[in-house]
């Protein structure tokens, strides 16, 4: 069945129309939510992030992140805080380990430790300095037990295998220290997989590994071995393929969005939303603006010019801050990558092309249809890039599920999206571990 979906003009907000025909489309009860005004529908939404499990799929947090007016437990500049956590009544998160790609080389992966150790203790820190408002939880029951005591339950998770480097034996040493969560590569490619965006202007190479390297394959076993969660957003086509033929758990897409809407390598294509169904997993939609819908002519204009002034090759799609293609390409040193880095991301990044949180629902809604409601989950990218206009920072949250509701989602689909599919898929990587084999 088509539906087309009709939207107002204030921003985040779903016509009636629109929450009416997504409703039919999915043969759900509209006439109580028919009637209901922009109020009932955010008592509604708060009524339900209390008795369910919330999870937002993936965030980060910045290196300076604790410091001074930055602190968890004050209602600051970053998209998350405690305070702001509790006002949107979101009460757990995977945050992760970030660190960015950068030289494969013996110092580069040592730095690439010291940062993630740095942005360990951060995180760590906010369950330590907030013992009565948060603890970091080691499994779903942990989860259930942590929400349940009215704390906010923190994930440990790593984007970005660069800290492992060439050992696998590192992946103990952080699943000791409680990471639950994996995912291979950021943008870039590192020495277990390709990335959907090789850094060209640095020197990768396209296909380099041919999806996942040999090491990248013994870690998949690895990884289900422990009962660690695979995330695969972020990797490239090929090594998606190669870890849903190798996993012998379900895998998550903690912040991946429809290559139908955004026809980018970052996202995913009908073909891997569907295999990802069947490998039983989960696709976290993710509200970064590039991902979300394609940014207008006027920002593609002006990137290019960006391009041009760089001698980077000109690009359609907007979302491809790095050359999609070898052809053309030379490599920036670092100081003249860093600046352009900036200046495209001030285009990519402008307030005035911000996706709406109903573009971003319109994500959620494609991949219900596409793959259906066991198969999705919510994810911000908070403090890594994301953020939609209604949806700008954890305590805006009751706006999602309120436009989740007037487009007729149930509160069993509300339960699903925000935590109970990611408890799922983790449940069953934990029950599929063979730790000590």
């Amino acid at each position: 069945m088509a539906v087309m979906l009709h939207f107002d003009s204030s921003p985040g907000r779903a016509s009636l129309l629109a929450g009416t025909l997504l409703a039919a489309a999915f043969g759900l009860p509209l006439a109580a939510h028919a009637a209901s005004t922009e109020g009932d529908f955010l008592k509604e939404a708060a009524e339900i992030h209390r008795e369910i499990v919330t999870i937002d799929h993936h965030l980060d947090v910045p290196f300076d992140y604790g410091t001074a007016g930055r602190e968890a437990a004050i209602d600051g500049p970053t998209q998350f805080d405690l305070p702001k956590a509790e006002r949107g009544i979101v009460k757990g998160a995977s945050v992760a380990i970030f660190v960015p790609q950068g030289p494969r080389t013996p110092a580069g992966f040592e730095e690439a430790r010291r940062k993630a150790e740095q942005k360990y203790e951060i995180i760590t820190s906010i369950a330590g300095k907030y013992p009565d408002r948060a603890a970091i939880a080691y499994s779903p029951e942990d989860v259930r037990r942590i929400q349940a005591s009215g704390r906010f339950a923190i994930v440990l998770s790593m984007l970005n295998g660069y800290p492992i480097g060439e050992d696998l034996g590192q992946l103990d040493v952080w699943y000791e220290k409680g990471v639950r969560v994996f995912g291979f590569t950021h943008s870039g490619n590192n020495d277990l997989a390709d990335s959907s965006r090789p850094n060209l202007l640095r020197g990768d190479k396209l296909g380099e590994h041919g999806g996942l390297s040999e090491l990248g394959k013994r870690a998949v076993a690895k990884l289900n071995d422990l009962g660690i969660l695979i995330d695969v957003s972020q990797i490239s086509g090929e090594a998606l393929a190669q870890v849903l033929s190798l996993t012998r758990a379900p895998v998550i897409a903690s912040h991946s969005n429809a290559r139908a809407i955004i026809d980018h390598p970052r996202n995913l294509s009908d073909e891997q939303l569907l295999a990802i169904r069947r490998n039983g997993g989960v696709v976290a939609i993710n509200a970064y603006s590039s991902w979300v819908r394609p940014l207008p002519p006027e920002a593609r204009r002006k990137a290019n010019e960006v391009r041009r002034k760089y001698g980077v090759p000109t690009e359609e799609n907007i979302a491809a801050m790095q050359p999609l293609t070898a052809e053309g390409v030379k490599v920036l040193s670092p100081e003249q990558f860093a600046a352009y880095n900036v200046e495209i991301h001030k285009v990519t990044g402008d307030p005035a092309y911000k996706a709406t949180l109903a573009e971003f629902v319109d994500q959620i809604d494609y991949v219900v249809k596409k793959i259906g409601i066991d198969h999705v989950g919510i994810s911000s990218d908070f403090n890594h890039g994301g953020g939609v206009v209604g949806w700008n920072d954890l305590g805006e949250s009751l706006n999602l599920t309120a436009e989740l509701l007037r487009r007729g989602y149930s509160r069993e689909d509300i339960a699903k999206l925000w935590g109970g599919n990611f408890l799922r898929v983790w449940e069953q990587a934990q029950s599929l571990a063979r730790k000590g084999t």
